[in-house]
């Protein structure tokens, strides 16, 4: 039995005198006010309306229960629209501080048509972490690693000629071989990427193929980066999508095979779970990765 919806019956019904009018305000048709009624009675054993008179009168019994009824009633409706602003209230989302304005503001489309209302705080990897474990964010976009990773994105090296080779190795960049220059070329690790599994990665091949320690550097910005590449024969770690807005020429690096992994840190556990299974397309265009193995 549908308790909850008895007894709105009974109160719509006892309200208007009538079980057509209450039927009408409670949105069944009448034979199910009847029956939700009927079923109530039996429920309590005793009858709430006097079906001998006209209309719909109430038993002492019904008079007795009537104001019980309201309260749970209003109490429900309270509940439901409780439920509605809960929905609304936005999920404070800390994200990796690449993502540009237009990747979020699709993101936060495609959540909207979700039920998920987003509140980004864009912030580095290791904030990003921190801002989930102070719960100053319900949930961010981490770091994971590669084997345990949601989302995956594949980094190479970019720069801003168009004369690379269609692979390029690290070992090229080595005194005596870099191109033309005296200047040994550099590469640039941007914030983002700043973390073990990638960063490790590209200091011990630096060190494996000879080149020397400045030649493979982390930057304090993606910006100072950038500007490096675009004004030498340096080379940014990023991802295709980076080269492409930055107006790089992105190549894949051929001793190793680097991706940003990420995975989804919450307060709450079943934040991580509605993010991840809501959204995972979307977060996947926003942070760049293709598909599920990209």
């Amino acid at each position: 039995m549908d308790v909850l919806g008895a007894w709105r019956a009974f109160v719509n019904v006892s309200e208007r005198g009538s079980f057509t009018e209450g039927a009408a305000a409670t949105r069944v048709p009448q034979s199910v006010a009847s029956r939700r009624i009927a079923a109530l009675e039996k429920h309590l054993g005793e009858r709430l309306f006097d079906r001998s008179s006209r209309g719909a009168m109430l038993t002492q019994f019904g008079r007795d229960m009537l104001p019980s009824a309201k309260r749970l009633v209003h109490l429900a409706d309270d509940m439901e629209h409780e439920a509605e602003r809960a929905k609304l209230s936005p999920l404070r989302l800390a994200v990796p501080d690449i993502c540009t304005v237009r990747d979020l503001a699709r993101l936060d489309a495609e959540a909207r048509r979700n039920g998920i209302y987003l509140d980004f705080h864009a912030a580095p990897p290791a904030e990003r972490a921190e801002l989930v474990r102070s719960r100053e964010v319900r949930a961010a976009l981490t770091v994971a690693s590669p084997s345990d990773a949601v989302w995956s994105v594949r980094l190479g090296l970019a720069g801003a000629t168009d004369r690379l080779a269609e692979t390029v190795y690290v070992e090229t960049l080595r005194a005596g071989r870099a191109a033309q220059s005296s200047r040994r070329s550099r590469i640039w690790i941007q914030p983002e990427d700043d973390v073990p599994h990638i960063r490790d990665r590209m200091f011990r091949t630096r060190d494996a193929v000879g080149l020397q320690p400045a030649q493979v550097t982390v930057s304090t910005t993606l910006t100072a980066a950038t500007a490096e590449v675009l004004g030498s024969t340096d080379l940014l770690l990023c991802s295709v999508r980076q080269a492409e807005e930055l107006g790089l020429h992105w190549r894949p690096v051929g001793e190793i095979r680097l991706v940003r992994s990420f995975g989804v840190s919450a307060a709450v556990g079943d934040d991580a779970e509605r993010i991840q299974a809501r959204l995972w397309h979307a977060i996947a265009r926003c942070l760049g990765a293709r598909d599920r193995d990209a």
